[in-house]
């Protein structure tokens, strides 16, 4: 508590969250420039405050000369008892009113192994374990009010102040201006700058007032820096300091983080198994080989541009595909669509046991219509009798509601094909591009660079620039998609917070969806699937386009995938990080030096730090989310996926804690029982990453052709593979090549002579010329496509059957967790009975305080008779 201290004064230090009387505490902040040319601005302040103040709220200002800049102004807030106790009637927030005497729960077998990885105990539990109850301001003596200035902690302080700052008028008493309302719309039209609870401490140092509890403080000492990234999170803390809300992101990121060390561990055992095999590839071995793949003489891959080549020439991008391409792959798909099954279902137990230790449980979504959104209420104003409260209410009429929702559906559905037809222009790019490199490396330029020139091909070439070329169309997509999608939101006036998230979460998760990964699924599905033959090949926009479909090499599409899948998923990755922590530290570093000043107030401070808006959580959720695609629908193709994004996570963590918690002004805090509409994003992509991961084994993998031609098709009697590339390649006869594709002169290498190479070698299953079916499918063909459908079939049969049986097997909710619930309903019942008991005791008493008449009940033969029937 500040004292005033004769001849120092009060003002030696504004480093406090208190008002100058050193005893009201600061709930909340606005602030606000006094414009030359604001009267409005003026007036509607006037009209605004002085409505705050006839809902009992206490202000006071801090007038500019004493800001740091000499031009805000700051209003502080305070919320008397009687506002605090009003509104937590109201919103129905739960208070103790017992401390709890159910145990914790039974101690672990090996503790010690964890103990260096754990936190305090008072940092892990800030506060004792209560059984609460939803305030009722008629009970005041039930409940456990030691104090009534530190009975509702700051977190809910801010947030009850912030319900009424939301929905305060601003208007003069006789004008019934009905938008005029709340606090967003003053934020909107210039007339307060921000509005934002305080932080308790400097992060760095603790609070010098001993009622401060400097939590702030131990966030950032115990979790927000990286040095801590082996230990747990504090996240009663989080939640005590933050809400719920941000308690649950937090607890749901470190739950998915640990997670992954179990996929990570099987992604490097299969990635491990590629290199040790590495020596055992005998395909890549042939084409390597320069009397089998050296004497091999592929067809040009583009018209007129390119050449005749070699198949030795793909013989590094052979070796990588084996990396990943492998027997252990088949395992590691099953193994990740098992793996998505446990995360989800044990995060379900993890949810469903904070719920309780987090007061969550009776949390429904009916709650959420105590918080409809003052948007909601100010545009709707048609008015309808609700029919469980009788009570005029506003609404949207079914009318307007199916127009506006038109209209959003037209909006998404025109930036999705916006999305379609920017992929369509990277693949018309890497069509035309590769004869470009084709024709500038057919003398082999780049071999004057001897460290990379080897490694460099116009498949590569091509592969690796239109990968970055569509993360920059991705990066630039979502700047102006993200306004987008908040401008249709806003127009279909969702009714309240929870509605408004979800729907946002639905638009963005779709257009995010389409705009990263449907590179991916063109490269996976389509890149080399409708390519034709020589002389009838496909071209992409018919035949005069002369911009012939992509063909995979000889070694299977699988490669490239790879490659779209690293440079899109890191490149997200290593920008997000950018953006969320090194630019930051400039800003960080000047208010720091600021804050060193000894007049530079708590308020001040705050105010210099980023905004949390509403929709930052989201953004958050959004990224991990993206994430967990890339790791799921795509893993079979890149087993070390989940070890970059456990890498990623790892840092995510603290970076985010650390922005919570040094980088952003304190957020309104605000309930939330679990991870909302992306629960249900999750599931889906989890059923969608066992099909992704089946089709891509099947048809992107070239192990289905392998096994089909070890076991049926194999000339000798000990299956082996050897041979394996001369079976998979058909032959064509270079004299009915078409002039249109027939390559130029200056094209042709020197090697190549026409006297002694008649045919061209090509990847397809084909009959050869002179056959009677000739350049028709041979049998093989299909016998390979029956192989991939049935496998397809088997391996999603299989993983689908063990993911039901694992959620059957698992209950949402953990045994001990309903014991504890129903034993806590059971003691709050009690407790609740007894209490009313005495009461109604001691109201019979006062009314027997006059001697009672002869023949009338004593008190006592009333209170024994009322305890019987009770």
């Amino acid at each position: 508590r500040v004292l005033s201290v004769p001849g120092l004064g009060l003002q030696q230090n504004k480093d406090t969250v208190f008002f100058r009387d050193g005893v009201r505490r600061i709930d909340f902040i606005l602030s606000y420039l006094d414009d030359k040319d604001g009267e409005k601005k003026q007036e509607r302040r006037r009209e605004f405050e002085a409505n705050l103040k006839k809902a009992g709220l206490e202000l006071e200002t801090e007038d500019k000369s004493d800001s740091d800049d000499l031009k805000t102004y700051f209003l502080k807030i305070h919320a008397p008892w009687e506002v605090l106790a009003t509104y937590a009637d109201v919103l129905k927030i739960k208070v103790p009113f017992k401390e709890s005497d159910i145990p914790h729960g039974q101690d672990v077998p090996l503790e010690w192994l964890s103990r260096p990885f754990r936190l305090p105990e008072k940092v892990m539990r800030p506060q004792p374990d209560y059984f609460t109850s939803p305030f009722d301001k008629d009970k005041i003596d039930f409940f456990l009010i030691k104090n009534q200035d530190t009975f509702f902690p700051p977190s809910t302080r801010n947030r009850i102040v912030y319900y009424i700052l939301s929905r305060c008028p601003y208007h003069k008493e006789d004008r019934k201006e009905t938008d005029k309302k709340g606090i967003k719309r003053l934020l909107n039209n210039g007339t307060y700058t921000s509005a934002f609870p305080l932080h308790d401490c400097r992060y760095w140092e603790r609070n010098t007032n001993e009622q401060c509890e400097s939590e702030r403080y131990h966030l950032y000492k115990n979790w927000a820096r990286f040095l801590c990234f082996y230990k747990e999170q504090p996240l009663n803390l989080i939640r005590k300091y933050y809400g719920e809300k941000i308690g649950i992101y937090f607890a749901w990121l470190g739950f998915y983080t640990e997670m992954l060390f179990f996929a990570a561990v099987m992604g490097v055992i299969c990635f491990t198994y590629g290199v040790l095999s590495y020596d055992d590839n005998l395909t890549s071995k042939e084409i390597c080989d320069p009397s089998i793949g050296g004497s091999t003489v592929m067809c040009p891959l583009c018209d007129k541009k390119c050449s005749y080549w070699k198949l030795n020439s793909t013989c590094l991008s052979s070796w990588q595909s084996h990396l990943f391409d492998n027997e252990g792959t088949v395992f590691f798909a099953m193994f990740m669509g098992i793996w998505v099954t446990l995360f989800l279902e044990f995060w379900k137990r993890r949810q469903a046991q904070l719920e309780y230790e987090w007061d969550l449980v009776d949390f429904e979504e009916e709650q959420q219509q105590l918080q409809i959104r003052p948007e909601f209420e100010t545009k709707c104003t048609d008015q309808r009798l609700n029919r469980i409260t009788q009570e005029m209410e506003p609404y949207l009429p079914l009318p307007k509601k199916c127009g506006r929702f038109c209209l959003s559906g037209v909006t998404v559905l025109f930036w999705m094909l916006l999305i379609v037809a920017c992929i369509t222009g990277v693949i018309v790019y890497r069509l035309a591009v590769y004869a470009a490199f084709a024709s500038i490396m057919k003398d082999s330029p780049t071999k004057k660079i001897h460290l990379v020139g080897s490694l460099i091909t116009p498949q590569l070439a091509t592969s690796v620039t239109a990968s970055f070329i569509n993360f920059i169309i991705i990066m630039i997509l979502n700047f102006f998609y993200e306004r987008v999608a908040i401008w249709i939101t806003d127009m279909e006036i969702p009714k309240t917070h929870l509605e408004y998230e979800n729907k946002l979460t639905m638009k963005m998760f779709l257009f995010q969806f389409v705009n990263y990964y449907s590179s991916c699924f063109y490269v996976a599905f389509f890149k080399g699937k409708f390519v034709g033959y020589p002389g009838n090949y496909t071209y992409m926009f018919g035949k005069y386009s002369r911009l012939r479909n992509e063909e995979c090499d000889p070694g299977g599409c699988l490669i490239e995938l790879t490659t779209q899948l690293v440079i899109v998923m890191t490149g997200k990755q290593v920008c997000g990080n950018i953006q969320e922590a090194l630019l930051p530290l400039l800003r960080n570093w000047w208010c720091s030096r600021k804050a060193r000043k000894d007049q530079y107030s708590r308020w001040e401070q705050d105010h210099d730090l980023q905004n949390f808006s509403q929709l930052g959580l989201f953004y958050e959720y959004l990224e991990m989310v993206i994430q967990f695609g890339f790791i799921t629908l795509f893993v079979a193709s890149f087993p070390l996926a989940p070890l970059l994004a456990l890498c990623n996570n790892i840092l995510e963590v603290r970076v985010d804690a650390w922005k919570f918690t040094t980088q952003f002004r304190r957020p309104v805090a605000a309930k939330a029982h679990n991870i909302g509409a992306w629960q249900e994003i999750l599931n889906v992509v989890a059923i969608l990453s066992v099909v992704t991961n089946a089709f891509i084994m099947a048809f992107t993998s070239d192990m289905i052709p392998r096994l089909v031609y070890l076991y049926a098709y194999h000339p000798g009697s000990e299956a082996t593979m050897s041979g394996y590339i001369n079976n998979s390649l058909s032959v064509y006869d270079i004299s009915q090549i078409p002039l249109l594709s027939m390559p130029e002169e200056g094209a042709i290498p020197a090697w190549f002579n026409s006297s002694f190479i008649t045919t061209c070698r090509y990847r397809d299953y084909r009959y050869p010329p002179g056959h009677q079916r000739q350049y028709s499918h041979t049998m093989q063909f299909w016998h390979i496509l029956a192989a991939k459908l049935a496998f397809i079939i088997i391996m999603e049969h299989v993983v689908f059957v063990v993911k039901f049986f694992v959620a059957w097997l698992i209950p949402d909710v953990p045994s001990e967790v309903k014991a504890r619930i129903k034993r806590e309903r059971y003691l709050i019942q009690e407790y609740l009975h007894n209490y009313e008991v005495e009461k109604l005791k001691i109201q019979l008493s006062q009314s027997f305080i006059i001697e009672p008449k002869p023949g009338v009940c004593t008190a006592t033969d009333m209170h024994d008779v009322l305890s019987e029937c009770l």
